[in-house]
């Protein structure tokens, strides 16, 4: 009897797991970075609001991130 051949399956999920990845570090880069390098070119712009999407998109990228590497578990041995 022969073992099932998983490799599709495994590179699906890889690429499944780096499109998520992706996204956390979009998410990061947009609703982190620029919001903080906007409060240090203008210091008067910083906000209750400012601060909450900075920490919001931050909270995001990382469950994005613990998401695609929850689904990198996923693969077949």
């Amino acid at each position: 009897m022969t073992q099932p051949n998983h490799t599709i399956h495994n590179e699906q999920t890889k690429l499944t797991a780096t499109f998520v990845n992706g996204l956390a570090i979009a998410v990061f880069a947009v609703g982190g970075v620029t919001q903080a390098i906007k409060a240090l070119t203008d210091p008067a712009t910083v906000n209750a609001r400012s601060i909450a999407v900075t920490a919001i998109c931050f909270s995001l990228a990382i469950a994005l991130h613990w998401m695609a590497r929850w689904i990198l578990g996923k693969m077949k041995p």
